[in-house]
């Protein structure tokens, strides 16, 4: 485990909570009898992911004082993720996540996130900015803007980290967290439109946005794939990483570098957690100096993997995993 700060290949930062997954698939919630508990939320698994391949990862974010905590300490120490950044917040339990695992497409989530998740109790005073700073990628995601302090503590990290390195911000977009809110004239405002703006802030201090056509439509207002990584690069990245589910990825550099690659095919078990083995794959390659089409490739096929399985943290692939996949060492 890397003990200088700026050793750190990634540091993530945002949400963390438990899984409690069916173990048996078709199975209504209301009839589940047995779950398997398993390391969750987008942060702490593309941290994850990126430790699979390899990679020195850390996660900043917040965890109840409560065994679920304890249990998540010992979960990221076993994935090879450095918890140094990870407190507890007393009198907030540590989220859980159930799901319902209908494949290949139907896999409904349920947050309890009750009275308030403590990873959006991640304060501005509290953040190593140094180690922020000097980490080679810095993650960010959308969830981290929905409340303050998590909110002002997200865009103070992207704005002590000043563009340096590779810094993405993950659109991650979970309406269920956000309020709906009204512009200064007093004209209320669905959740998209008051997500808007910070989705705007944030992505002015990022080299790299990452999101599905809905996530993309939140921070851009348009949707066709296209027009999002145009839409993108003019709020400031300086790469476009467009989500497009059975039609592929779009992956636009500002430097007129275009990928556009097909899905790897797999049997689907579980479409959760996909998306977060794809951004520690990503990040994987970004770090290796890849191609970016042979990065795209990578990380889809780490998504499709992680698809092809139950869970979630513990489905994250390893190198030789993604190479076999792929067909080449």
């Amino acid at each position: 485990m890397p003990e200088p700060a700026d050793r750190f290949d990634l540091i993530t930062m945002g949400r963390i909570g438990v899984d409690l997954y069916p173990l048996k698939s078709g199975v209504p919630l209301a009839e589940v009898e047995t779950f398997g508990k398993f390391l969750g939320g987008s942060a702490a698994n593309v941290a994850v992911a990126a430790a699979r391949l390899g990679r020195a990862a850390a996660v900043i974010t917040r965890t109840g004082d409560d065994p679920f905590g304890a249990y998540l300490h010992k979960a990221l120490g076993e994935f090879g993720v450095d918890d140094r950044f990870v407190t507890a917040v007393d009198g907030l339990p540590t989220p859980l996540t159930f799901c319902e695992v209908f494949p290949p497409d139907d896999f409904p989530l349920y947050f309890y996130r009750y009275p308030k998740a403590p990873d959006l109790e991640i304060r501005p005073e509290e953040l190593d900015l140094a180690a922020i700073r000097s980490a080679r990628v810095f993650w960010v995601t959308g969830t981290g803007l929905c409340e303050e302090p998590s909110r002002s503590a997200t865009l103070a990290a992207l704005t002590a980290r000043d563009r340096s390195g590779i810094t993405v911000f993950d659109l991650d977009w979970r309406p269920m967290f956000w309020r709906e809110g009204a512009s200064g004239e007093g004209r209320p405002l669905d959740k998209a439109e008051s997500a808007r703006p910070y989705y705007a802030e944030a992505l002015r201090h990022a080299t790299v946005a990452v999101g599905n056509l809905d996530e993309c439509e939140v921070a851009t207002g348009v949707r066709e794939p296209r027009a999002c990584a145009e839409a993108l690069l003019a709020a400031g990245v300086e790469l476009a990483v467009v989500k497009q589910g059975p039609a592929g990825v779009l992956a636009v550099h500002r430097d007129g570098t275009t990928a556009e690659v097909p899905p790897e095919s797999v049997e689907v078990v579980n479409g959760l957690g996909a998306g977060d083995a794809f951004g520690g794959s990503l990040c994987h390659g970004l770090l290796a100096g890849w191609p970016l089409e042979r990065t795209v490739r990578h990380a889809n096929a780490a998504g499709a993997l992680v698809a092809s399985r139950l869970a979630c943290s513990s489905a994250m692939p390893t190198r030789a995993e993604v190479a076999a996949l792929l067909g080449h060492d």
